[in-house]
This record gives structure tokens, C-alpha cells and sequence, in this order.
């Protein structure tokens, strides 16, 4: 299952290029990334790395018109994301139709500006903001993780922003600002290309090479590095929001991807959460009937991590009712461990999934992606069997330890999401979060 086979070789202006032959399906995948997220802007100048994802979707130098009407008239498919550390591009399209897709990824690598006016950024930053409003400001608990970040990484920490910006910053970025941006992150040295599907590998590296090779390598920056100073103790917060139920957000700081029991705190949000039968899901809605929904995650990131839990109270029940019963789930693991049966359980299902992102060739977590995400995060594709093993060699100790020495109250960031005019619902030491 995780022998996936690649070639890589790097190219004289250090752009990676990597081949996986899979010829199940007459299909390619093309994945870039650049290793430039949220993460690599700073105060004021916030929101540029997802900005561009939108701008690299309007055309290029040799392609003005856009990139979605090519490559879907070819028959393909296309996409893009922003995190805090990468943006990433994908196109599964006909094995016909690659030279095409390789064609448009390198011309906006290599010619992007010289295509970008003020026109498509005004275009753009109006997307983006109505995108925000969308998905935060006019959602139902949408400046949640806004609040669990501004809360776990005080300013000027690079984790502190949204990855979609403030927008005080994205309406003052000028023309100058994110031309500056695009020449320091978007070029070949940053960037990594998977090929993946019906490919001959030698040809797939031939045919990337005569339409890369020729852009300027550009200069890597240093790694982003940061460090946390934060008074120890429980931070309480409360948000006032339009939502019929109040909702509480436990979380702490914890293990940065592929980092010290990253691997063991995503069992334990498996055993915790993940089905009817898990921990918390028996406590807080089968024998309690206290709440309406649950769900736990661990958000590892390269920097850092965040460990959450996320819980829903049913009407004419209290945040402070679900924090009662989940902080005596969490202390009878730690003092009890848990049981065979189910780390096995949360292992295999994180086998399945192993499995299941090989299924698919492109697309988000497809193999493409995944080879593009250890070569960029772990430094070589071939980190399939050493993440997998991570998870084979974790321990019911193992997670007890994790437990133990990452969920404390020292560390916790307690917020409580209650419905306007009903602040009664709040955790009782909750204050008013003042956002940006």
C-alpha cells in the first residue's frame, strides 16, 4: 500500500520535479506547490498568499483570458488552496492534454506579472473580501478559528492572521505590494511539480523540463521561524454570535506536523470523536443527551499545532454542563489510558485512510498531492511507510504520554461561542475577545 514508486529530479533553477506512472486510468495529474502560505507575510500585509491564488487563476503573460475555459475544454479538471504554509494548484486532465496543463503551469510561474494589473487585483480583492464575509463574518460560529488563533499565537507570531488576511491589509495592498510578494515566493527554487497517472516517466520529465527549465530560479528566503511567550493558565473567551446554540471550543498548543505525538494525537481525536462509539459521542449526546454535535482535530501545522474539541450544546443545556463532562473524559484517559480495542480501532481507520489517498492519482490528498506535501514538509516523496509508521509504532502508552504532557489546563484556550443576548451560557470565567 505505501510503496508508492516515483523518479525525482531537480532542476538547474531548483525547481523539483517528480513522476509517478500509474496507467490504471487515462488520466494525468499535474500538482504544483509553493512553499509560501500565511505564514511568510507579517503585520499589516496579511492575506497575500491567498490573494494570489486568486490572481494566478486570471491569466499570464502568454495567456491572458484566464485558466479554467483551457484546460476544462481540454477535459480537465482544476483547483487551488492556501494554507499558513503552502499554496498549491492541481490539474487532472486527458493524458493528451499535459503538455498543455505543463504550458500554463510554467507560464504563470515564470510570467505572471507582466499579465497582473490593477484592474484584476481591484477584481480580485473584491472576490476575496466577499469571500471572507462569506466564510467568516456572515457564517454561524465563522470567527472561531479567527479567535483560537489570535489567541494561541499573539501577535507578531506568523500563525496569529487568518490565512485569508484582515481586511484593512488586503484593501491597502497596492499593485507594488504583491508584485514585491509574487518575485520573493513564486518562482522555481520554491516550487515542487508532481506529474502522476498515464506517463512515461522519462518522457513526463522531458516534456516538464523544456517548459521550466528556461525560468529564472529566483532567491530562496530563510525559514520562517517564531517562538511563543504567553502567560500559563486557562484563557477564557467569548464570542457573541447569531447562532441558535451556544458552542464551546476547547484547545491547546500542541505538536507541529510530523513533530513529538502528532501521530498520537490524531488517534486520540479519533477515539475521542470519530463515531457513535467513540468517548465522547457516548457521553455527551447517548447517555447525557447534553449536546447536539462533537468533533476533535488535530491541526498540525510546520510550525506548530493546535489540539481542538469542538461541542455543540443541545437547547436547555450549558457550555459549562459539556466542559464538566469533557475535561473528565480527558483525566480518566490520562489516569486510565485506553483500552486495546480502541487504539486498534482508531489505527486501523488511519490505515484506511493511507489507503484511500492512494485511490486517486489527483485532486486534494490525492497521490500527487501527497508526494508534493512530503517532499515539500518532510524533504523527500518517499515519506509514505515513514508517516504511516508513526502511527504503527504509537502505543496505547505512547498516547497516554500525550495526553498527559499536551492537554493541560496551563496551556488551554477555552472559548465559548453563545447566542446574542444570552451570555449566561458562556463558560462563567469567559471575557470578551477584542478582534482585529
Amino acid at each position: 500500500m505505501l510503496d508508492i514508486e516515483y523518479t525525482k529530479v531537480t532542476l538547474d533553477n531548483g525547481l523539483d520535479v517528480i513522476v509517478h506512472e500509474d496507467h490504471g486510468c487515462p488520466i494525468v495529474a499535474v500538482n504544483v506547490w509553493y512553499h509560501v502560505g500565511s505564514k511568510n507575510e507579517r503585520p499589516g500585509r496579511t492575506g497575500f498568499a491567498h490573494l494570489f491564488e486568486h490572481l494566478m487563476f486570471e491569466g499570464s503573460a502568454h495567456h491572458q483570458s484566464g485558466y479554467f475555459r483551457p484546460l476544462q475544454e481540454a477535459g480537465g479538471t482544476l483547483n487551488g488552496s492556501t494554507n499558513m504554509d503552502r499554496t498549491n494548484y492541481w490539474e487532472v486532465v486527458p493524458r493528451d492534454a499535459l503538455d498543455r496543463a505543463l504550458w500554463m503551469e510554467s507560464d504563470r510561474m515564470g510570467h505572471l506579472l507582466p499579465a497582473l494589473t490593477q484592474d484584476k487585483l481591484d477584481n480580485q480583492r473584491d472576490v476575496v473580501l466577499n469571500e471572507r464575509r462569506q466564510t467568516y463574518e456572515n457564517r454561524p460560529y465563522g470567527f472561531a478559528w479567527m479567535a483560537l488563533l489570535a489567541a494561541h499565537y499573539p501577535s507578531p507570531h506568523p500563525y496569529h492572521w487568518p490565512t485569508i488576511g484582515f481586511p484593512d491589509d488586503i484593501r491597502a495592498a497596492s499593485l507594488t505590494d504583491v508584485q514585491e510578494f509574487f518575485s520573493l515566493y513564486y518562482h522555481p527554487a520554491n516550487a515542487s511539480l508532481v506529474i502522476a497517472g498515464d506517463v512515461n516517466t522519462d518522457e513526463a520529465i522531458a516534456v516538464a523540463t523544456d517548459h521550466f527549465a528556461q525560468l529564472a530560479p529566483g532567491t530562496l528566503s530563510g525559514p520562517v521561524t517564531a517562538s511563543l511567550d504567553r502567560m500559563p493558565g486557562t484563557q477564557y473567551l467569548r464570542l457573541n454570535d447569531r447562532v441558535e446554540l451556544p458552542r464551546l471550543y476547547l484547545s491547546w498548543p500542541s505538536a507541529a506536523l510530523f513533530g513529538d505525538h502528532d501521530a498520537e494525537l490524531d488517534l486520540v481525536a479519533d477515539i475521542l470523536a470519530s463515531g457513535k462509539s467513540s468517548r465522547l459521542y457516548r457521553a455527551l449526546l447517548h447517555d447525557r443527551e447534553i449536546a447536539t454535535d462533537v468533533s476533535v482535530h488535530q491541526a498540525s501545522s510546520e510550525l506548530s499545532g493546535i489540539f481542538s474539541i469542538v461541542v455543540t450544546a443541545a437547547p436547555g443545556h450549558t457550555l459549562l454542563d459539556i466542559n464538566v463532562v469533557v475535561a473528565d473524559e480527558i483525566r480518566r484517559m490520562q489516569s486510565d489510558g485506553v483500552t486495546d480495542e480502541e487504539f486498534m480501532r482508531a489505527r486501523n481507520r488511519m490505515e484506511a485512510d493511507f489507503a484511500w489517498q492512494c485511490q486517486s492519482v489527483g485532486g486534494f490528498g490525492g497521490v500527487s498531492d501527497q508526494l508534493n506535501a512530503y517532499n515539500v514538509f518532510a524533504r523527500t516523496p518517499g515519506f509514505f511507510e515513514t508517516d504511516w509508521n508513526r502511527y504503527k509504532n504509537a502505543t496505547p502508552g505512547s498516547i497516554c504520554e500525550a495526553i498527559t504532557r499536551l492537554l493541560t489546563p496551563e496551556t488551554e484556550v477555552a472559548l465559548s461561542i453563545v447566542p446574542q443576548k444570552t451570555a449566561d451560557a458562556a463558560l462563567p470565567e469567559s471575557e470578551l475577545l477584542e478582534m482585529r
